[in-house]
């Protein structure tokens, strides 16, 4: 393998994303990109899916009314984001998540920004009842365009042992 390649057959590549349990380091950062600038559509979307009816996020009208002045995305919806941004670099060979804890939104994100997001390896740890796996937590933080914190949260992902996940085969 060679910078997220493999070679399945004489002149024959495979893309491959993520890392294994022996991949990550505590203390190493992964920046997650690209950014995703977030749409009134995707907001309107997902309160839709979600049947989150607070007219905070869609109700143009009500939201003038409030410190705001405007509709704020869904604080799922970023969280959800944030968590999809990072799935390359450090869940793509994750048999489960396991948890996410500590969700912070310390500003506001609004149609029209950008969030960039990065995790930072917290811990790792074999696992006690599956040998071939160990659980990595990571730390995330999402930033808008200007680079302001508008969220953060840990999470603890079961992530496969190289040589013993369904992509090794």
């Amino acid at each position: 393998m060679r910078d997220g390649v493999i070679e399945v057959a004489p002149g024959r590549y495979r893309e491959t994303f993520g890392r294994y349990y022996e991949d990550f380091s505590v203390g190493d950062v992964y920046e997650h990109r690209p950014g995703r600038t977030i749409s009134e559509q995707d907001n309107t979307w997902f309160t839709l899916l979600t049947m989150n009816t607070h007219p905070l996020h869609f109700d143009h009208e009500f939201a003038a009314k409030t410190e705001f002045g405007k509709p704020l995305i869904c604080s799922p919806l970023t969280v959800a984001i944030m968590t999809g941004q990072s799935v390359s670099d450090v869940s793509q060979k994750a048999v489960a998540n396991l948890g996410w804890d500590n969700i912070k939104l310390p500003k506001p994100l609004f149609a029209g920004d950008t969030l960039y997001s990065e995790s930072e390896v917290l811990e790792k740890r074999e696992s006690e009842k599956r040998p071939t796996q160990g659980i990595v937590k990571i730390h995330t933080l999402g930033r808008n365009q200007h680079g302001d914190v508008v969220c953060s949260f840990d999470r603890k992902m079961l992530v496969w042992k190289r040589g013993h996940g369904p992509a090794d085969g």
